[in-house]
C-alpha cells in the first residue's frame, strides 16, 4: 500500500525519500472458528512536503486504494483504515 501511495505521488512530482515519507501500520488479528485471521490494518502516513504540493497529495491519497494491488485483494476481507497526515515545509 506505501509503494502504490508512493508512485502515486511521484505522478503528482512528490518525491518520498524516507525521511519525508513513513507509515505507522497497525493490524488486529482475532481467533475466527480456531483460525486466527487478520481482520483491520490501520495505516497512518506521514508526508512532509511544500506547501504548494498538499492538494496534488490529497488528492493522491484519496485514489490510490483503488490502484494497490495488495488492497485490492484483501478488499472485502480485512478493513483498511487509512490516514494521511501531512506537514508542510515551507518551499
Amino acid at each position: 500500500m506505501m509503494g502504490t501511495l508512493a508512485g502515486v505521488l511521484a505522478g503528482k512530482k512528490i518525491p518520498t525519500p524516507e525521511e519525508r515519507y513513513w507509515a505507522e501500520v497497525e493490524g488486529d488479528i482475532e481467533n475466527m472458528n480456531g483460525v486466527l485471521k487478520i481482520t483491520r490494518i490501520r495505516a497512518t502516513y506521514h508526508l512532509k512536503i511544500p506547501k504548494e504540493k498538499s492538494e496534488d497529495a490529497k488528492d493522491s491519497f484519496s485514489s490510490y486504494l483503488l490502484r494497490c494491488p495488495a488492497a485490492q485483494s484483501v478488499t472485502g476481507c480485512i478493513q483498511i483504515q487509512d490516514n494521511l497526515m501531512i506537514e508542510e515545509m515551507e518551499g
